[in-house]
């Protein structure tokens, strides 16, 4: 691992209730625990809007990465309320243009075509996370 990594908090929308705020979470899920668990740490969107201290120092110490599931952008305005940084905002709707062979459907639990498309979403910004960071010349790896 390189000493240059950063961790970088994770917040999903809470879009309960609807398909794309399913995909949002799951994707949240794959990116934290299976693709970046070095590199990243999950912070509900619950937690930031009702005021967890916990939750708010993470986002305000670290960079984030915000995954939403409609145009209001509620996990990046939070985020930007209290003061954290953006690394980067994902929509889910954008990835599910060039998808449209992936409609999710369900909420509590999201049919193969949603996990399909949370997965290739988690896929997606794990790689722009990789191509983002630039090697430190002179870095020392362990």
């Amino acid at each position: 691992m390189s000493l240059s990594k950063e961790t970088l908090v994770v917040v999903p929308c809470s879009g309960i209730g609807k398909p794309f705020g399913s995909v949002t979470r799951e994707a949240a899920y794959d990116l934290c625990d299976e693709l970046r668990p070095e590199s990243t740490r999950l912070v509900a969107l619950a937690k930031l809007v009702l005021g967890d201290p916990d939750a708010r120092a993470l986002v305000a110490k670290h960079r984030a990465v915000t995954i939403d599931g409609c145009k209001q952008m509620c996990a990046a305005e939070m985020v930007r309320e209290i003061g954290g940084p953006v690394a980067r905002e994902v929509a889910v709707l954008d990835v599910f243009r060039r998808h449209k062979d992936l409609k999710p459907e369900g909420i509590s639990e999201l049919n193969e075509a949603g996990r399909k498309l949370a997965r290739v979403l988690a896929e997606e910004v794990a790689q722009s996370l990789d191509d983002a960071v630039q090697p430190v010349k002179g870095a020392d790896h362990v």
